[in-house]
């Protein structure tokens, strides 16, 4: 029997995952809404009569709770919360099959591309002239700007070709136009994300073209910060950095996933690079943009990887002193090519090679926040928690880096705008400061 407020066609859109997952609901919310659908994001009302669950497939943690909150919906699909309950994603894309015999509550289930597909489902229409606009579900002030699909890395242990397809590229005139319309709507800050940012361009303009596209974004009247994440190592177009450091308002920031410091464990993780060849882009990427803040991931306990091994990517780190790491320890995911090699690195040793990695990393950043303390910086501004106002800098994206603490009870901001703050203090994750002349 159904409970009190539960509204006919009020749709609850669910996203797990990565930011690009983010945006893939976003132009869900955004078809709905066209179509007169009350929509709504990660509501926690439970007032929809339709769920829709935007799946992650990664790694295991990530399948794992998808699979958790496909169950969660489908229990409240038996207890009579929820009329409807539609999966789509990564995880859907890949293991629906399967996934449709053991939870059968599910009402259909959706692969990545299949947009139109579930539209129709839904009896509504899927409105064409709405590509390139886009609803955001961030706060209104950054918005993520897709720039490509898919990718055709040959890395050893990733599933994402297996559920994203091949590398596609959107038109630059679409993107402009999309981040003219996000500017409009009051966006000040785009984050640009892709599988691999550095292979934009190649399949529509027979070049990687991603410089040309950021300096067109960063002619667009009202962007004040474009950013740059997931970028591949091997190939790397170095125009992008001349673009970085010509345009005031590309951050100098550089998110790129670097998986291990060791020759062998590159070889073996087919990066199609070496580890001179990672510490020679590094350091010409600092040469050509100085104060440049890079963000790397790695990945502890890949098939074969040796204490030695390991002992390299623990120099690796200590040497290139990243502003910003993290690290997973390794998924044995199938039908990848690290699948046909013994998963034998024990997962308490992983975990241990992760952990020792961190810690690292924590000594790290709390010495690089040091040098921070006695500058001013431009503060973009996001949310008031805990007596604090907290925002980030150039060298930071939201919810990944480190933030900026700015005493609320002392100083007052606006939330979605800038300003100049004081570094007065430092912490191994975050700064704290005090705004200048506020």
């Amino acid at each position: 029997m159904k409970t009190k407020g539960v509204k006919k066609n009020k749709v609850n859109i669910v996203t797990l995952g990565c930011s690009k997952n983010l945006v893939d609901s976003e132009q869900i919310y955004t078809q709905l809404k066209a179509n007169r659908f009350e929509v709504s994001h990660e509501s926690d009302r439970d007032d929809a009569s339709i769920v829709i669950i935007n799946t992650c497939g990664f790694i295991d943690n990530a399948k794992q709770e998808s699979v958790d909150a496909i169950l969660r919906y489908a229990d409240a699909k038996d207890n009579g919360l929820i009329d409807k309950l539609y999966v789509t994603g990564c995880l859907s894309h890949r293991y629906k099959d399967d996934l449709s015999k053991e939870i059968p509550e599910v009402d259909s289930w959706f692969g990545t591309n299949e947009l139109p597909r579930l539209l129709k489902t839904l009896k509504a229409d899927y409105k064409r002239e709405l590509v390139g606009e886009r609803l955001i579900t961030t706060p209104s002030h950054y918005a993520y700007l897709k720039i490509a699909e898919g990718c055709d890395r040959p890395c050893s242990f990733c599933a994402i070709p297996l559920m994203r397809g091949k590398h596609e590229s959107q038109p630059l005139e679409l993107l402009v136009q999309s981040a003219q319309s996000l500017a409009k709507r009051g966006t000040k800050e785009l984050i640009l994300i892709a599988q691999d940012l550095t292979y934009y361009g190649l399949d529509l303009y027979r070049k990687r073209n991603l410089s040309e596209l950021l300096a067109r974004l960063s002619d667009v009247e009202g962007i004040e910060w474009i950013r740059l994440q997931y970028a591949y190592p091997s190939g790397f177009p170095m125009d992008v950095l001349d673009v970085m450091r010509q345009r005031p308002n590309v951050c100098n920031y550089l998110d790129m996933p670097l998986q291990h410091g060791s020759t062998e464990m590159l070889k073996r993780m087919r990066r199609g690079i070496t580890r001179e060849k990672t510490e020679q882009l590094i350091e010409t990427i600092r040469e050509k943009v100085p104060g440049i803040a890079l963000r790397t991931t790695l990945i502890a306990g890949h098939p074969g990887e040796t204490e030695a091994e390991f002992e390299e990517m623990y120099s690796f780190v200590q040497k290139m002193r990243f502003e910003r790491l993290g690290i997973f320890t390794y998924s044995h995911e199938d039908q990848t090519h690290s699948y046909g090699m013994p998963d034998d690195v024990p997962a308490d040793v992983k975990q241990d090679r992760a952990d020792e990695i961190m810690a690292l990393q924590e000594g790290i950043s709390a010495e690089l926040n040091e040098g921070r303390v006695g500058q001013t910086l431009k503060v973009l501004f996001d949310r008031q928690e805990g007596g604090y106002f907290i925002g980030r800098t150039q060298y930071d994206s939201p919810e990944v880096d480190n933030e900026v603490l700015v005493d609320a009870t002392r100083h007052t901001v606006r939330l979605g705008d800038f300003a100049p703050v004081r570094i007065t203090g430092a912490a191994e994750f975050d700064l704290y400061g005090e705004v200048v002349g506020g």
